[in-house]
């Protein structure tokens, strides 16, 4: 097996090509929404040609889902195969044209390489080089970057067509190169936009200032309350001292992945882990003021912001924005008038672990790395793992894929590690041809 996938790697490098040069960034505004088409259609005829024959189904949403199901044996599970087309827009600072797949220092760069058209590509690798004992259903997204739960509520609509014992969500990462990892948990989110108004108009800074209540101070001051002075996130009414008990991210680490300055210390009184994967986050997203550029010396009569709340598994997302929303308008100095908008909710999701498919992956992924499986969380949300979980909860959901930290994924210059491609294929493969019964 292991050969097989060894003498695939190049196919799979022009697969990656190929699809790399698609640019497909599902908004139409910026994109034209035939290259997500043609992704689309790419990706269908593929796993078609690998064994699973996929056709196009439009969401809700408007994109179009590939979903494919080749059935298994007699008496033998189902297991789904889950990733996306749909990239990020690209953004500047390339050293490289994003749309080129280009190897650099052993690692292949492009748009999507990594999210997701490497977990594309890695789990067409296995297909082919695998002779599945298990019935396979495809399902690879078409909008997952917009978050616009296109194949959500499709979901919704015909839970029968993604139904599975096993799922293999294709869209997360080794805690590094090599290191075989399974994310068993994602943080949930609450994005609110709040409105800070104190006069009816702007006021001369010299003529008014000292008295007049500045909309933008007050902002300011209320947005200081959410972090104490080590950065901890501190919304009452959320806990904050939460403890991840899984694989640990080490300081020098995630320095350097992160890119902090030297001098600037990390925030929070908890390990890294348990900063990043166990507690609530609280981001400034935006805030709309007057520029420094052009900006006059008024006192502001209304300033706004955009937060986000990452919130980890045992906090529900309604609560968590309730609690934010409070929190803010308690912290308003000065009587000023608050509005909050709620503007998207996300659950957190926790996996099972420990069933048969979670044992014969992880055996399936010693075996191609050859060291031991670790776990870790993951700040970012995947929204559908929820939804499956909701729809589905007697079955596995495993979270992995080639998007360790040197990915860089959404950022400029993404690239992936041809080796996370070709032993998550092989462990894939080695899963997908195991004695599977139910």
């Amino acid at each position: 097996m292991r050969a097989r996938v060894s003498g695939l790697m190049e196919r799979a490098r022009r697969d990656l090509t190929e699809l790399v040069a698609m640019r497909s960034v599902a908004d139409p505004r910026r994109f034209p929404a035939e290259e997500c088409l043609r992704a689309a259609e790419w990706t269908a005829d593929a796993f078609t040609e690998a064994g699973v024959p996929c056709k196009l189904y439009e969401t809700p949403d408007g994109s179009q889902a590939v979903i494919g199901h080749r059935p298994g044996p007699e008496g033998a599970p189902t297991v789904l195969l889950y990733s996306h087309y749909d990239v990020q827009p690209p953004g500047d600072g390339w050293r490289t044209s994003p749309w080129e797949l280009t190897e650099r220092d052993g690692r292949w760069y492009g748009r999507g390489a990594a999210d997701c058209k490497g977990n594309i590509v890695m789990h067409l690798t296995a297909l082919r080089a695998a002779e599945p004992r298990v019935g396979v259903k495809i399902v690879i997204e078409g909008s997952e970057e917009q978050g616009t739960d296109g194949l959500e509520r499709l979901l919704d609509q015909d839970p029968e067509l993604f139904r599975a014992d096993a799922i293999v969500i294709g869209d997360t990462g080794n805690l590094a190169v090599g290191v075989p990892t399974f994310t068993t948990c994602l943080r949930g989110q609450a994005n609110v936009v709040v409105t800070v108004t104190t006069m009816r108009g702007a006021l001369h800074s010299g003529m008014y200032g000292g008295a007049a209540p500045d909309a933008l101070a007050a902002l300011v001051h209320m947005l200081g309350t959410l972090r104490d002075a080590a950065g901890n996130t501190t919304v009452q009414g959320l806990p904050g001292d939460q403890r991840w008990d899984g694989a640990q991210y080490p300081l020098e680490r995630f320095r350097e992945d992160a890119g902090i300055l030297d001098g600037v210390a990390v925030t929070g009184t908890g390990t890294i882990a348990d900063m990043l994967w166990a507690r609530p986050a609280l981001t400034v997203l935006g805030i709309d003021c007057p520029p420094v550029a052009g900006s006059v010396a008024a006192v502001q009569p209304t300033a706004r912001a955009r937060l986000n709340l990452r919130i980890p598994p045992g906090i529900d997302p309604q609560d968590a924005c309730e609690a934010l929303a409070a929190h803010l308008k308690a912290a308003a100095p000065w009587h000023s008038r608050v509005e909050v908008e709620a503007e998207s909710l996300g659950r957190p999701f926790l996996a099972r672990t420990g069933g048969p498919a979670y044992s014969a992956m992880t055996a399936a992924l010693t075996e191609a790395y050859g060291q031991k499986v670790v776990t870790r969380g993951q700040g970012g949300s995947i929204p559908l793992c929820g939804a499956f979980q909701g729809h589905f909860p007697d079955a596995e959901i495993m979270l992995m894929g080639v998007e360790e930290p040197r990915a860089l994924i959404h950022a400029a210059d993404e690239s992936v590690d041809p080796s996370e491609i070709e032993n998550l294929a092989l462990a894939e493969a080695i899963f997908l041809q195991g004695p599977h019964r139910t």
